[in-house]
C-alpha cells in the first residue's frame, strides 16, 4: 500500500508541474497574440517597435524639452551637472554629462531621475547610439577616359556628365544657359568635410557647416591611417568642386555653396541626427545624406522621434516655408537581398530617394529594389566599369567614388541647378518635376512597367535617370502645386492568418477620399507578425491596375518582430486617382504561419490637377500612353467602374458612414467642381464636407473658420490619425508634430473657412481633430473629462489575472482537462483497491529472481518485490517468514 501511495503521489506531482507549464505557455501565447509585438497601436509609428532600433549602447547625452528659453535650459543643466550643448530646435536641447560612462548597456537612472523630477523639464531621454553606415563601396580600378572639355584634369573621366547622346544626365545644356547653382546652399550630412581642399575652399560655406560630434563650428574630418572619414569630402566634391581651376574635377553645381556636417564620426543618436537635419534651415536649401541603417538584409529601422520632428519642421518651415530639400541614397544592400522600404529614411515622403545605374545602364549589384525610389543617377558598376570622380582627403582627387553614396550628391547638384532657375519651388514641386522629367530610356530593368497614368516606373530606377536640363526647363514655368492633402482609410478590424507557402488578398474600397483626387505618395501601414519576417512578400494593386511590390523576401531576416504599423511607401501611383478597389496581397514563403491584424492606406495628393494646364482625365484605368522618352505627359484613368463597398468606417467606431444627422445637403450650393464632380467650394453660409455642401457640419465633423478657437493638443501625446470617410489634413499636420510643440499646431484650413473636418474616430461630435476634443461619443465609448480635455474611452473588457476573458476561459479549460486526467486514476485506484493491495497473505519472496533483474536496487532487501507472484497476484515476502 505504501509503494502504491508513493507512485500515485509522484504521478500527481508530475501532473501539477505539467499543468503549471501549460498554463504559463498558454498565458504567454495569449499575451503575445493579443499585443502583437507589444507596442500600443495608438502610435502612428513607435520608434521602439523593433529590436534593431534599440540595440545601441547608452551615451552620456540627453535630449530634453525645456520651455522658457535658453536661460532656463542653462539653469537646468548647471543645477544637475550637465553641459548644454545647444538647441536642437525650438525649446529642445542637447545635454552632455561628463561623469556618465561613454558606453553603457544600462541607462543612468540617477541622472534620468533628477531630470524627470525637475518641473521645468517636459521630458528627457537619454540617447542611445544607432548603427548608421556610409553607402560607398570598395575601390575598383577605372577603365577608359574621354576627351577633355574643361581644364580640370579629371574632366575626361567624368563620363556621367560628358558622354552626350542621351547617355549622361544632360547637365552641359544647363551650364550653357548660365545655370551653375549660384545662390543655392547645399550641406553634406556625413563624417566631415575638408574645408581647405583647394577644389572646395572657393565654394565652402561655414554657415552650412557644423561638427555635431565635437560640438564646434569646424567640420574637418578626423584623419586616420585608413582615411575612413573621406566620405563627406568626396560627396561635397560631386556637388560643388570648382570648375576650370586646373584642379581635380568639376561639381555639377560648381556655382553653389557647399558645407558639411560632421555627425557620423561618433555615436549617432536621435539627437545627433535631429541637430544635423535641422541645421540653419533658413540658410541651407538642400541636405544630402549618403548613409542609413545597416544594409544587411535583416534590419528594419528609421528616424527616431526627434529626427522625425526635424524632417517635419524642415518641410514645413525650412527655406522660409517652401520646405527644406532632403536627398537620400537608397541603399547598398542588393547583395544581401535588402529592400529599401525597410529603411525609414528612404521610405519617407519627406525625402527624395535616389538609386544608381551603371555606366552601361544596368542595375548595379549593390542596388536595392523598392517602391519608394523616385529617380536615379549614374554611379559605379562592376569590374571594368567607370566610377565617380571627385575630391578626396589630403587635398587629393579620386576616380573611384562608388555606390548610392555617389548618387545622392549628384542628385543634390542637379536640384541646386533647378533651384537657381526657380527659387520659389517647394519641396513637393521638386518631386513633381523629377517625376515628370526623369528619363526611362537606356536603363535596363525587368521591373519596368506603366502606372495608371501612362508613366514608366521601375522598382530599381524609380521614374528614370534625372535630366538636369529638362528639370531646369520645366522649373522656369512651374506653378506651385496646390496644398498637399491627406486621406487615411482604415481597413475593417481583421485577424487573418497567412498559411505557410500560402497567400491572402485583402481588398479596401475607397469611394470618398475628400481632398485627394491626384495621388502623390501612398503609404500602406501594416501590422503583421511572423516567426521569420524575411519570408514575407507584400504587394499592393491600385484601382488603375498598377501593381507595386512593397516588400520582397529577405533571406537574412530571421527576426520574429514582424511589423507594427510600418509605413511601406510607394510613388508608383503618382498622378492616379485613389477611388476604387485597392488590393493588398501578402505571401508567406516560410514554414510557419504569419498573421496580419491591421492595415490602412494613407493617400497624399491634391484635390485639383497639380498644374493648371494638365490635361483632364480620360480613358480607363490602366490605359497606356505612348512610349515616352520623358515622363512629362500624363494619361490618367477615370474612376474604376463597378460596385464599391462602403468601408470608410474606421477604427472601432460605429458611426454611420453618411454622418448627416445634424446637417442637410444643400443642392445647387457648389461653386466649383473637381473633374469627377466633387464639390471644391460652397456658397456662403454653407459648409463643405466630402465633396458636398451642407447647411451645417454633419455628426462626426467639426467646423474650421477664422473665428473658431484653434484646436488644443495635449503635450507629450502622439495621436494616430484615424477618420471616417477619409480624413483630410494638411501634410504638415502630422501626429508626430503634435508630440513636441502642440501649442503651435493649427487646425487644417482652406481658402473657404466654412469647411468641415472629421473628428477622431472615437468621437460622435467634437471641437477639433484630436481624441482629446470629443464632446459626444460613439457606441461602446464613454466620455471622460480630464481638466480641459474630453476623451471618448472604450469601455474596458473584463480582465482576470491580467488576461482577457477569452484567455481566461481557455486557461480554465486547460486546467480542468489536466485536473481530470490527474484525479481519475486516483479515484479509480481507491475504488479498485484490490489492484493495489490483494487480500491474499500467502507471500513468497524469490531473492534470485529479484536480484537478477536488478529491480528496485535501492529498496531494503526486506521489502523487495517479486514480479513472478504465485496465482498471478502481487506478493510480498520477508526473510523471517521465509526462514520459517
Amino acid at each position: 500500500m505504501r509503494l502504491c501511495s508513493e507512485n500515485v503521489f509522484k504521478s500527481i506531482l508530475y501532473e501539477i508541474v505539467v499543468l503549471l507549464l501549460v498554463i504559463n505557455c498558454n498565458i504567454s501565447a495569449v499575451r503575445c497574440a493579443s499585443t502583437g509585438s507589444g507596442v500600443s497601436s495608438d502610435n502612428e509609428w513607435d520608434v521602439d517597435l523593433y529590436d534593431e532600433m534599440t540595440h545601441g549602447h547608452y551615451t552620456p547625452t540627453w535630449a530634453l524639452h525645456i520651455p522658457g528659453g535658453k536661460n532656463v535650459a542653462d539653469a537646468v543643466a548647471a543645477e544637475h551637472g550637465f553641459i548644454n550643448m545647444g538647441e536642437i530646435f525650438n525649446e529642445h536641447y542637447h545635454f552632455h554629462h561628463n561623469k556618465v560612462q561613454k558606453r553603457s548597456i544600462d541607462p543612468s537612472y540617477h541622472h534620468q531621475g533628477r531630470l524627470d523630477g525637475d518641473h521645468r523639464v517636459r521630458w528627457a531621454v537619454q540617447q542611445r547610439a544607432k548603427s548608421r553606415q556610409k553607402r560607398d563601396l570598395i575601390r575598383i580600378r577605372p577603365s577608359r577616359t574621354f576627351s577633355v572639355q574643361l581644364n580640370d584634369p579629371k574632366w575626361q573621366h567624368m563620363w556621367y556628365l560628358n558622354r552626350g547622346n542621351g547617355l549622361d544626365m544632360n547637365v552641359i545644356p544647363a551650364w550653357k544657359e548660365g545655370i551653375t547653382g549660384k545662390g543655392v546652399v547645399v550641406t553634406i550630412l556625413d563624417d566631415g568635410l575638408e574645408s581647405d581642399h583647394p577644389d572646395l575652399e572657393h565654394n565652402y560655406d561655414p554657415q552650412a557647416s557644423y561638427d555635431v560630434n565635437s560640438h564646434d563650428d569646424d567640420p574637418m574630418p578626423h584623419y586616420d591611417i585608413s582615411d575612413s572619414n573621406r566620405h563627406g569630402t568626396r560627396c561635397a566634391g560631386e556637388v560643388a568642386a570648382t570648375a576650370n581651376n586646373s584642379l581635380c574635377a568639376v561639381g555639377i553645381a560648381y556655382g553653389a555653396s557647399v558645407g558639411g556636417v560632421r555627425m557620423l564620426d561618433g555615436d549617432v543618436t536621435d539627437a545627433v541626427e535631429a541637430r544635423s537635419l535641422s541645421l540653419n534651415p533658413q540658410h541651407i536649401d538642400i541636405y544630402s545624406a549618403s548613409w542609413g541603417p545597416d544594409d544587411d538584409g535583416k534590419t528594419v529601422d528609421g528616424p527616431g522621434e526627434l529626427a522625425t520632428r526635424a524632417f517635419i519642421e524642415g518641410v514645413k518651415y525650412g527655406r522660409n516655408g517652401k520646405g527644406s530639400i532632403f536627398i537620400w541614397a537608397s541603399g547598398n544592400g542588393g547583395r544581401e537581398h535588402d529592400n529599401c522600404n525597410c529603411d525609414g529614411y528612404t521610405n519617407s515622403i519627406w525625402t527624395l530617394s535616389i538609386s544608381s545605374a551603371t555606366e552601361e545602364g544596368a542595375v548595379p549589384w549593390y542596388s536595392e529594389m523598392c517602391s519608394s525610389t523616385l529617380a536615379t543617377t549614374y554611379s559605379s558598376g562592376g569590374q571594368g566599369e567607370k566610377q565617380i570622380v571627385t575630391t578626396d582627403l589630403h587635398h587629393s582627387c579620386t576616380t573611384s567614388h562608388t555606390g548610392t553614396s555617389a548618387s545622392a550628391p549628384l542628385a543634390a547638384g542637379i536640384v541646386a541647378l533647378v533651384l537657381e532657375a526657380n527659387r520659389n519651388l517647394t519641396w513637393r514641386d521638386l518631386q513633381h518635376i523629377v517625376v515628370r522629367t526623369a528619363k526611362p530610356g537606356n536603363l535596363n530593368d525587368p521591373t519596368w512597367g506603366r502606372n495608371g497614368v501612362g508613366r514608366r516606373v521601375s522598382h530599381s530606377f524609380g521614374y528614370g535617370l534625372m535630366d538636369a536640363a529638362g528639370m531646369v526647363k520645366l522649373a522656369r514655368t512651374w506653378k506651385t502645386v496646390p496644398e498637399q492633402q491627406l486621406c487615411e482609410i482604415n481597413a475593417p478590424p481583421l485577424d487573418r492568418v497567412i498559411p505557410p507557402k500560402g497567400q491572402i488578398t485583402l481588398t479596401l474600397t475607397v469611394e470618398h477620399c475628400m481632398g485627394v483626387n491626384y495621388l502623390e505618395h501612398v503609404q500602406a501601414k501594416i501590422t503583421l507578425t511572423s516567426q521569420r519576417r524575411g519570408d514575407i512578400q507584400i504587394y499592393l494593386t491600385s484601382p488603375a491596375g498598377t501593381r507595386v511590390t512593397l516588400l520582397t523576401s529577405r533571406i537574412h531576416d530571421v527576426s520574429r518582430a514582424g511589423f507594427t504599423l510600418w509605413p511601406f511607401m510607394s510613388v508608383h501611383t503618382w498622378g492616379e486617382a485613389p477611388h476604387g478597389n485597392w488590393q493588398l496581397e501578402i505571401r508567406n514563403e516560410g514554414r510557419y504561419m504569419a498573421q496580419i491584424t491591421d492595415w490602412r492606406l494613407l493617400f497624399y495628393g491634391t484635390a485639383v490637377p497639380p498644374q493648371p494646364n494638365d490635361p483632364p482625365r480620360f480613358g480607363k484605368p490602366g490605359q497606356m500612353g505612348p512610349d515616352l522618352d520623358h515622363n512629362s505627359l500624363e494619361f490618367e484613368g477615370e474612376r474604376a467602374s463597378g460596385q464599391w463597398r462602403e468601408t470608410h468606417q474606421v477604427g472601432e467606431s460605429h458611426v454611420d458612414v453618411q454622418r448627416t444627422a445634424s446637417g442637410d445637403v444643400v443642392d445647387h450650393a457648389c461653386l466649383s467642381y473637381t473633374p469627377d464632380k466633387k464639390c471644391l467650394e460652397c456658397e456662403h453660409r454653407t459648409f463643405l464636407y466630402d465633396g458636398l455642401c451642407y447647411s451645417s457640419c454633419p455628426d462626426g465633423t467639426y467646423v474650421t473658420s477664422d473665428d473658431v478657437p484653434k484646436s488644443r493638443h495635449r503635450e507629450g501625446h502622439l495621436s494616430l490619425r484615424s477618420s471616417t470617410q477619409g480624413s483630410v489634413e494638411a501634410a504638415h499636420e502630422d501626429p508626430d508634430y503634435a508630440i513636441l510643440e502642440p501649442e503651435k499646431r493649427k487646425v487644417p484650413s482652406t481658402a473657404d473657412p466654412k469647411v468641415c473636418f472629421p473628428c477622431h474616430s472615437s468621437c460622435l461630435r467634437c471641437r477639433g481633430p484630436t481624441e482629446a476634443e470629443c464632446s459626444a461619443c460613439t457606441e461602446n465609448y464613454d466620455l471622460v473629462t480630464l481638466k480641459i480635455d474630453s476623451f471618448c474611452l472604450k469601455r474596458p473588457e473584463r480582465k482576470i489575472l491580467g488576461l482577457t476573458k477569452g484567455a481566461f476561459v481557455l486557461s480554465v479549460i486547460v486546467f480542468a482537462i489536466v485536473l481530470c486526467s490527474t484525479a481519475l486514476p486516483v479515484v479509480w485506484c481507491i475504488c479498485k483497491r484490490r489492484l493495489c493491495f490483494h487480500q491474499n497473505t500467502n507471500y513468497e519472496y524469490d531473492p534470485v529472481k529479484t536480484d537478477t533483474d536488478g529491480l528496485f536496487p535501492n529498496f531494503p532487501s526486506s521489502l523487495k518485490t517479486s514480479l513472478t507472484p504465485k496465482s498471478n497476484t502481487l506478493t510480498l515476502s520477508s526473510d523471517s517468514e521465509d526462514e520459517n
